[in-house]
């Protein structure tokens, strides 16, 4: 039965081919803006996170905090706790927790790190500098410092010290040169720059220095802990519920790096619900052209579907012969939608291209959505094509002969 009514909406569309053409294109274009807006959300949404990602810690890993709790007993009396301020707070298990973290297989680096503010001194030159101790071959694993380097080498070895460009030139100092750099425990210790980073962000290559892991924790006072554990993951999705899993392993404060961006989330929702309204309404454009062309084609075709009716052809045949038609056009418009987003996605990324090879668009034709663009295109124009449908089955035989 099916093929007699497929046979009637393929006759109906090629005999309007301009129509059918238009149509198609309609959808298409729809289509088009949808896939594309999806390859441009979902590649700054990539871009976005990637940028902020790249260079920290997907889960933090650090000594647990203390907080005032109600003693047992006593009602709603406040037991304060003291912080001891004579040591400072480290985690002293480490290399158990480590092992702990490393058991996990989605984990893929742990980075043990010691860290603490000091002063750096160069004769009546001083700056102040975070002090970030971590084992050599272990520097480039969280933020990728040796590709940073621009002047000297990323080797840490135990007299050895990597600051950033802006602090080098504060302290009008280059690679080779010693200093003194003196932690806010009281301790100092000379070393010379082995190299000079630039990451292009201010507050690093300004403050950040990059020391032995084992000369750092001598300075810092932390010869029995560390000051933080660093872990990046396969799967930087999966950092909230492992971050909770670790929680519940460790008894350590764990932190993942959604948490620590919620800003970053805020704007990724808001450019998502932007692009869910434009994509709304290309949908909605689909839905009206369709509807329309084919309610016209039905106010054309009365007379023939009034002899189709008298002739005993039923209103469901009528019904599903445009039905039938708004498929057809969905699935057609949808493929040719699709195909030239992705095109013309490549085509903006490749024109897109400063000369130092970045991109102006953070386009990715790979994330379109061009399965779901088809798969919408074409049930919408379906659900167009039941109102012309019903309205060409009601038609009264004798109404439409006699006109």
């Amino acid at each position: 039965m099916m093929k007699a009514e497929s046979k009637v909406a393929l006759r109906y569309l090629f005999s309007s081919k301009l129509q059918t053409v238009l149509l198609i294109g309609g959808v298409g274009v729809g289509v088009l803006v949808f896939c594309f807006m999806s390859a441009l959300i979902n590649g700054l949404t990539r871009f976005q996170i990637e940028e902020t990602v790249g260079s920290i810690p997907h889960i933090t890993i650090e000594p647990k905090e203390r907080i005032p709790r109600v003693l047992p007993g006593q009602g709603e009396v406040l037991a304060a706790v003291l912080r001891d301020n004579s040591q400072r707070d480290q985690i002293r298990a480490w290399p158990t927790v480590v092992e702990t973290v490393l058991a996990d297989p989605t984990v893929r680096v742990v980075v043990p790190i010691v860290s603490g503010n000091g002063l750096i001194t160069r004769g009546q030159a001083v700056q102040p500098v975070s002090i970030t101790g971590v084992e050599p071959e272990q520097l480039s694993e969280i933020a990728n410092i040796a590709t940073a380097i621009v002047k000297g080498t990323a080797d840490l070895d135990l007299d050895g010290i990597i600051i950033g460009a802006r602090l080098a030139r504060n302290l009008s100092i280059d690679v080779g040169q010693p200093l003194v750099i003196r932690s806010d425990r009281g301790r100092e210790r000379t070393v010379k720059v082995r190299g000079i980073f630039s990451i292009g962000i201010e507050s690093l290559d300004e403050r950040v220095a990059y020391m032995n892991f084992k000369a750092a924790k001598a300075l810092l006072d932390l010869d029995n802990g560390i000051t933080r554990i660093e872990v990046k993951l396969t799967d930087l999705d999966a950092a909230p519920a492992l971050a909770d899993a670790f929680r519940t392993a460790t008894g350590l404060k764990v932190t993942s790096w959604v948490e620590k961006n919620k800003r970053l989330f805020s704007a990724i929702q808001g450019q998502g619900s932007t692009g869910s309204l434009i994509k709304f309404f290309s949908v909605v454009t689909i839905i009206i052209g369709v509807a329309s062309a084919l309610l016209l084609t039905s106010v054309r075709r009365k007379p023939e579907i009034g002899i189709m009716r008298s002739m005993g052809v039923s209103k469901g045949f009528i019904t599903r012969v445009f039905v039938f038609q708004g498929m057809v056009v969905g699935v057609l418009g949808a493929v040719v939608g699709a195909g030239s987003a992705y095109v013309f996605s490549s085509l903006v990324l490749e024109f897109a291209k400063r000369g130092d090879g970045t991109r102006l668009f953070p386009i990715d034709p790979e994330q379109g959505a061009y399965m779901a663009g088809i798969m919408i295109a074409t049930i919408a124009s379906t659900i167009a094509a039941i109102l012309p449908a019903r309205s060409a089955s009601r038609i009264d035989p004798l109404e439409a002969i006699s006109q």
